[in-house]
């Protein structure tokens, strides 16, 4: 059995996610529930995740899974969100989404055949030339078509320089990005080197080495022993603006 709360917490979590693919900031559901302090908004996530509603992904911004939903989650009339609140609380909740009907779930993103796109976090520019620190902005968003995605968690980055421009990838485009710390080798990746430094780049296991190699003859590959490298995800898909 949830509380009152527990409920109302679980409905915002999930409506939020089948709109925007990502979970609500703390701010909003401390919001939603007309609460007075986000500790509160955290004893309840922690008493969720401890009945086993709701997983929370730690080292990462915003990134609340639900696991399941009680059978009354969702009423007759859809409309989740607001029969969960109070007449008080319906009143003053006005979550800055975009509404929509989702229901197949993809892990982080959710989807449904009627929704074209989904909007994902947009975490700044990435070198494809030279290495350069990530740039985490989690307050961009960008909007991408669903039938580019697949299962798992998705984020974009927009590329810079040339690096990889015989693999199709040019200066300016918007990368989709997998996330996950595994990728086959030849595959595309986001690379993490000395927790500082990311780029895209091939991937090509050598032993206990991992190379990073460009597609662009005037770039050179770069060799690391395997520890100084962490992998954040696989390229997936691009988008490309055209003046």
């Amino acid at each position: 059995m949830l509380t009152r709360k527990q409920y109302q917490l679980l409905v915002v979590i999930d409506q939020h996610l089948r709109n925007t693919g990502f979970s609500p900031s703390f701010e909003e559901m401390k919001a939603a529930l007309g609460l007075k302090s986000k500790s509160g908004v955290h004893r309840l996530i922690s008493a969720l995740e401890e009945r086993g509603f709701l997983r929370r992904h730690h080292h990462r911004a915003r990134a609340l899974e639900v696991l399941r939903l009680p059978e009354e989650m969702v009423p007759a009339n859809g409309d989740a969100v607001a029969s969960a609140l109070s007449p008080a609380e319906r009143q003053g909740f006005a979550p800055n989404v975009i509404r929509g009907d989702f229901s197949a779930r993809l892990a982080g993103v959710r989807a449904a055949p009627a929704a074209s796109a989904v909007q994902l976090p947009l975490y700044g520019r990435i070198a494809a030339g030279l290495p350069i620190e990530a740039m985490r902005d989690h307050s961009a968003l960008i909007e991408v078509p669903v039938a580019l995605l697949g299962n798992g968690e998705h984020y974009a980055l927009e590329v810079a320089g040339d690096s990889m421009i015989d693999a199709g990838i040019l200066d300016g485009d918007t990368a989709i990005i997998r996330r996950g710390e595994s990728a086959e080798n030849g595959q595309i990746v986001v690379a993490l080197i000395d927790e500082t430094e990311v780029t895209l780049k091939r991937l090509r296991r050598r032993a206990n080495s991992i190379a990073l190699e460009p597609a662009n003859p005037r770039h050179e590959t770069r060799i690391f022993p395997a520890e100084r490298v962490r992998l954040q995800g696989r390229l997936v898909a691009l988008l490309r603006r055209y003046p």
